[in-house]
């Protein structure tokens, strides 16, 4: 790097590079959990080998053969996360999902900067963002929309503050990813249309007021309704663009109207700050508030339509609260920057210091190092507490599904709901699942026996015999109450324990 180059890099380039770094380190070292991956990773599979996205349950001896529609709402990304698990295993898959939310927020960061001209004040939105959304980083199909919704936003902003044709393309081709691996697609159709409302509103009071908009609302002069028209139209077209065509829309509806997802998802549950997910977003919605009333730059429509809508999404279900901090981190450094500079004004405070060129560029140093260091290759010579340990999350019963392969204990098998995703990806066709966190899949009446045999409550073992189950792989600290009991019990014979799981077969024959 040239001495100039040296001299460019400021304090502000630092904070810029210490929150990609973090959120790239944090989704690094975090291990793959046990409960989504698994099951996407099998259906990846079976589409690779057969060609075909299926349709049915092939994987549970509760539900076999029934409808199964979700397969072809995921398709595309369990396809690729296959492929890059075929590829190199779990290592390059956490890297790859690294890169992914790393891209995302640093397409946020970027947007923030552009809106405020500020490094450090888009630092911030990114952290905004990335506080907000932690909690839904791990490995599944939905990742990839963040980056998808991501794109959609720059381009959005930058079609307005700078029309361009090119920025057309964005839309279609993001959303022909995005409704092809996650159900949140109608997202990206939401700001679309937030943008239009917004469109219309210029354009109408632009009329009502006459020409000469200047000041303040210079930055609020009426563009085109064609448009986001256009980029609406275009992109509901890409759309239909999946294996279920227009009736992609019918299936998110019956999703969002199923009972079971509704009571038994916590990601479904409103948020509350009995949770730190919640407590977080409570904290930056109010944040949120503060500033956009405390700014002395009036917010746009489209900004307060934003700030609305995915805050009564975030409201109504937690899954919401990582879509409420990326769409409000740029509206959140739009009106920080202006806050600043008014402040600014009032002290007359000098710039900024750029720092020590020389200091800058170790520390910048420094935190490369650390990003290299966080690669899943090196996590074996580092320690880390059992949550973060290892590339495969310690809740993953990896050492006790080779047991039941090894040992070939009678099957039907009742287990953890934790361990069926895993059970579907590593022990198919031997023992299928009871449930798993395929939540849709399976009917209440099954959901009320798993729940009601977990707590070891009303008849559990007749309800066991219903389903003929001969072996238990239980979770010691899922299911507590049950593994005390099966222990006391003379009709279970232990043959397998470790910190994460036990296995028990029927010591007698079925009464038939």
């Amino acid at each position: 790097m040239s001495g100039s180059g040296l001299r460019r890099i400021s304090i502000e380039h630092l904070w810029v590079l210490a929150v990609l770094v973090g959120i790239f380190a944090f989704v690094n070292t975090h291990p793959i959990r046990p409960h989504d991956f698994w099951w996407h990773m099998a259906i990846g599979r079976q589409i690779v080998d057969s060609g075909e996205i299926p349709g049915v349950d092939a994987y549970s001896y509760t539900m076999a053969g029934q409808p199964y529609p979700s397969y072809r709402m995921y398709w595309l990304a369990d396809v690729g996360l296959y492929a890059v698990y075929r590829m190199g295993g779990a290592a390059l898959t956490i890297l790859i999902q690294s890169l992914i939310v790393t891209l995302a927020y640093a397409v946020i960061l970027l947007l923030c900067w552009r809106l405020s001209r500020s490094w450090r004040v888009a630092a911030f939105g990114a952290v905004f963002a990335a506080a907000l959304g932690l909690n839904n980083w791990n490995i599944r199909p939905q990742i990839v929309t963040y980056l998808l919704g991501a794109l959609f936003l720059w381009a959005i902003y930058e079609y307005r503050i700078r029309p361009r044709k090119r920025w057309f393309f964005v839309f279609p081709a993001a959303m022909m990813v995005w409704v092809n691996s996650h159900g949140s697609f109608p997202i990206g159709l939401v700001l679309l249309g937030l943008w239009l409302v917004d469109e219309v509103f210029r354009v109408l009071r632009a009329r009502l007021s006459g020409p000469g908009l200047s000041g303040s609302d210079a930055r609020e002069r009426p563009g085109s309704v064609w448009a986001p028209v256009i980029a609406l139209s275009i992109t509901i077209l890409a759309a239909l663009v999946n294996p279920r065509g227009i009736g992609v829309f019918s299936y998110l509806i019956t999703m969002t109207a199923n009972p079971v997802v509704q009571n038994l998802v916590p990601e479904w549950a409103p948020p509350s700050f009995n949770t730190p997910g919640g407590t977080v977003f409570f904290i930056g919605f109010l944040l949120t508030a503060l500033i956009l009333a405390l700014s002395p730059r009036r917010p746009g429509l489209f900004q307060v339509l934003c700030f609305l809508s995915f805050a009564l999404l975030a409201l109504k279900t937690t899954r919401g609260i990582i879509w409420y901090g990326l769409v409000l981190a740029p509206v959140l450094s739009d009106h920080v920057s202006a806050l600043s500079s008014q402040v600014r004004l009032s002290r007359r405070a000098p710039g900024s210091s750029r720092g020590s060129p020389a200091i800058n560029l170790a520390f910048a140093g420094l935190l490369l190092l650390m990003a290299f260091i966080s690669l899943p290759w090196f996590k074996d010579v580092l320690h880390f507490p059992e949550s973060k340990a290892g590339l495969i999350h310690v809740e993953t019963p990896v050492q006790a599904t080779e047991f039941l392969l090894a040992e070939r204990p009678p099957a039907p098998v009742f287990h953890a709901m934790s361990f069926g995703s895993y059970l579907i990806w590593a022990a198919q066709p031997e023992y299928k699942v009871f449930v798993d966190s395929r939540i849709e899949l399976y009917t209440p009446e099954i959901w009320h026996d798993y729940l009601l045999v977990s707590h070891a409550q009303c008849a559990w073992e007749k309800r066991l015999e219903h389903y003929g189950v001969r072996t238990l792989m239980l979770s010691p600290s899922e299911q507590p109450a049950l593994v005390d009991t099966v222990e006391a019990s003379p009709d279970w014979r232990p043959l397998y324990e470790d910190p994460h799981a036990v296995i028990y077969v029927r010591a007698e024959p079925l009464s038939r």
